[in-house]
């Protein structure tokens, strides 16, 4: 016997197998612990954040040409930032009257990391216009295509979009190309 799995291979009086259940046990009660903890945790997030979102205006009630944003801490709404720069976003361009209910969606399903993309979600951003409204997704690796297709369907899901709906990928490469977006817009809450 020059090892421990030796002695249990050679051990008939069957302790091993409790101690093996013990330690199963042990081992699930500790995943279920972890899990009720990161949930609490998110319950905390969602509910601070709804403290916060409560009190702000919608997009619908603001008048003229107006951007929010809402990006994960430490990314900024920026093409150059380093979470950003290889990565692209979802374009939606919505009829006047969704856009409140829609970032609403959308935001809430951040949130609730209803996206199952892991990290790749770096943020969202609504653009009030004239004419219509825009909402759009960005995420950190526009190469990966099972990645952005994954976020396109979940969008319509959550958005609850027809299936005429426009939607538009664009790298954040192409868009400094032709300078479109919401590059320099900023609103200050």
């Amino acid at each position: 016997m020059n090892n421990k799995f030796d002695a249990l291979k050679d051990d008939d009086s069957g302790d091993h197998d409790q101690n093996e259940e013990n330690s199963t046990q042990k081992d699930g009660e500790k995943e279920k612990t972890e899990r009720d903890k990161n949930q609490s945790s998110s319950k905390r997030k969602v509910e601070q954040f709804w403290r916060f979102y409560s009190h702000m205006v919608r997009p619908g009630d603001l008048k003229g040409h107006s951007d929010f944003h809402l990006f994960k801490e430490g990314i900024k709404p920026m093409w150059e930032d380093d979470a950003n720069k290889n990565g692209g976003k979802w374009i939606i361009p919505l009829r006047k009257g969704l856009a409140s209910l829609c970032w609403e969606n959308l935001i809430l399903a951040m949130l609730g990391e209803q996206f199952m993309v892991g990290e790749e979600i770096c943020g969202a951003v609504v653009s009030v216009r004239f004419q219509e409204d825009i909402i759009s997704i960005w995420n950190k690796t526009a190469s990966n295509q099972a990645t952005t297709a994954r976020i396109r369907d979940t969008l319509r899901r959550v958005l609850n979009l027809p299936p005429n709906t426009i939607m538009e990928y664009k790298t954040h490469t192409d868009s400094i190309k032709d300078n479109s977006s919401f590059r320099n817009t900023k609103i200050t809450l």
